[in-house]
């Protein structure tokens, strides 16, 4: 590995030169609120999308829920037509416009701000940035996970070690440049992922003999599933689990549902709306969306599904019996290793940092804005305070020293969970009251608070006390009530989001119905269409058409 490790260090020090070249452009752009923490209102529909995307897919997509493709099979790509469906086409073009033309109706710069303003709610505003602030870092904590395990295994370094060098290196440009920064980076890292992404989907499936013979061969392993995974309802690698099984719920309810439609919720990919001009940027960015996800989330969950046909032929094992203790975050990173070139491990390895970074920057400023702009300066400070830009890097930097504490002390097989776990309470606490806030005009404070103190409470009380997954290792259901679950039997298997999304939906209608209208002043002026920069295109086009023709 001597070559390939100078290789490396040289590949290094280029990649991590262009990284923080082009967050310099961003931040010479913009230095002031508004630039710092919504990237001043003008980016391009190209490196929007490609921030969305880079911020979307990270290590815990590649490492974390390819891993977990590697155990379940294949089922898992109808988390990619979630992803794609919702993620993209709907939230680009339903979701998107709406958000853009309201928020820039309001004067909101954060995801808090936005629904906080729109429900004219201080307490929607800070409960929110709470939420954000303490529930975030579970999620970063994955995605830094999946890089140092990468690093781990690839170059040998001590976990802890590549953790705070990782670490490191993405909060230099995310607390000194803002958004701009991150969306810059992003796009650039997204190009590099598109590149390793596709490099090893070809050369997987040429080692394997073909799209063919190497899905022939995972359907000819079935009979190798283990006991114990047979017993939960795994059916093979290329069918789907039984129906109504614990493998079944864990993947329809927790990854697809719960990953699939939490996206719409996320805020480091709502408030990234509100980042274009106009909303024809929006609808022009799905073109550039839909396929990058298709190539990211699609190649990493069929080639950690196949990885148990490679690891097979050469050592006579399935995947999960490869890595110690059946850690599936370690599978994708073992089967790079030992499957493809010394190069091109190399190489892979900046692709995978390029994912971690470009979705834990995006999460570090979000953090950061929730914690320092939502709940300090804009709560507790009552906006008094003028130093927007200061104090958010300091939540910035706090939110990041409690991801990095939390990934030193997370368990294995952790990504996957943690992912879920997010986008599920997400789901459940802004969904409803985000639809709401852009489609019915009826929605009330009254109604969009309950709806985000239910949905919040009632997905945190579920995970606590009645899903196995959480409930029997966090162990305060049995410290309390000396059993592991208060529910038996399926309810253990019903994930949060099946009972807690429901439930706040229905505070967020009917307690609407029975409380105070907002002002129609207040809604002519949130709901307001804006022509303005349709109107300047067209002056423009009717100008061009003008000068061409010498009237």
């Amino acid at each position: 590995m001597a070559v390939s490790i100078s290789v490396l260090i040289l590949f290094l020090i280029v990649y991590l030169g262009a990284t923080f070249y082009v967050a310099y452009l961003g931040y010479k752009k913009n230095s002031q609120t508004e630039g710092y923490m919504l990237a001043g209102r003008g980016v391009h529909p190209a490196i929007m999308a490609l921030s969305y995307g880079a911020a979307f897919i990270s290590t815990s997509a590649i490492i974390g829920f390819g891993g977990v493709a590697a155990s379940l099979g294949m089922g898992l790509l109808w988390l990619v037509f979630m992803n794609i469906f919702f993620g993209i086409f709907i939230a680009f073009v339903v979701f998107g416009p709406r958000t853009r033309r309201m928020g820039l109706n309001l004067g909101a710069i954060t995801y808090p701000e936005f629904i906080g303003k729109r429900f004219q709610s201080k307490f929607i505003q800070a409960f929110s940035g709470l939420l954000i602030g303490v529930f975030m870092p579970l999620y970063a904590s994955s995605v830094i996970i999946g890089a140092g395990r990468f690093l781990e295994t690839t170059l040998g370094v001590n976990y802890n070690i590549a953790l705070v060098i990782f670490t490191i290196i993405i909060a230099s440009y995310v607390i000194k440049g803002g958004l701009l920064s991150v969306m810059y980076v992003d796009a650039m890292q997204a190009i590099l992922m598109i590149l390793g992404m596709g490099f090893l989907l070809i050369y997987t499936y040429n080692m394997l003999g073909g799209v063919t013979e190497a899905h022939q061969a995972l359907t000819n392993m079935a009979n190798l599933v283990p006991p114990a995974l047979v017993a939960q309802g795994h059916q093979g690698w290329t069918s789907m689990p039984a129906f109504g099984s614990p493998i079944w719920w864990n993947m329809i309810s927790t990854i697809i549902m719960g990953v699939g439609i939490g996206v719409l919720a996320q805020p480091q990919l709502a408030v990234r709306f509100m980042t274009v001009k106009d909303d024809r940027s929006l609808k022009r960015a799905v073109a550039i969306g839909g396929p990058f996800l298709l190539m990211m989330v699609g190649v990493a969950y069929a080639i950690g599904a196949l990885s148990n046909v490679y690891f097979y032929r050469t050592m006579g094992k399935i995947a999960i019996q490869v890595v110690p203790d059946g850690n599936t975050d370690l599978i994708m990173p073992t089967f790079l290793n030992h499957a493809l070139p010394e190069m091109f491990v190399a190489i892979f390895m900046l692709c995978l940092l390029a994912a971690a970074m470009s979705t834990a920057a995006a999460q570090f400023h979000t953090m950061g804005t929730a914690i320092g702009y939502d709940v300090y300066q804009q709560s507790i400070m009552k906006g008094k305070s003028k130093a927007t830009v200061h104090v958010t890097k300091i939540g910035i930097a706090f939110t990041i020293l409690v991801a990095v504490i939390l990934a030193y002390i997370l368990p294995g097989s952790i990504i996957a969970r943690a992912t879920a776990m997010f986008m599920g309470l997400c789901t459940a606490a802004f969904l409803p009251l985000f639809i709401g806030a852009l489609f019915w005009k009826r929605t009330t404070k009254a109604g969009a608070t309950a709806s985000l103190v239910i949905g919040s409470l009632s997905s945190l009380f579920w995970l606590t006390f009645v899903h196995a997954k959480e409930a029997v290792p966090l162990k305060i259901c049995m410290a309390i009530f000396g059993k592991e679950t208060l529910l038996s039997g399926t309810w253990t298997l019903v994930d949060p989001i099946l009972i807690a999304t429901p439930l706040s939906f229905l505070a967020l209608v009917v307690v609407s119905f029975v409380t105070p209208q907002l002002s129609p002043e207040f809604l002519k002026k949130a709901f307001r269409l804006r022509f303005e920069d349709e109107e300047e295109n067209l002056e423009k086009a009717s100008s061009s058409t003008a000068d061409s023709t010498g009237v």
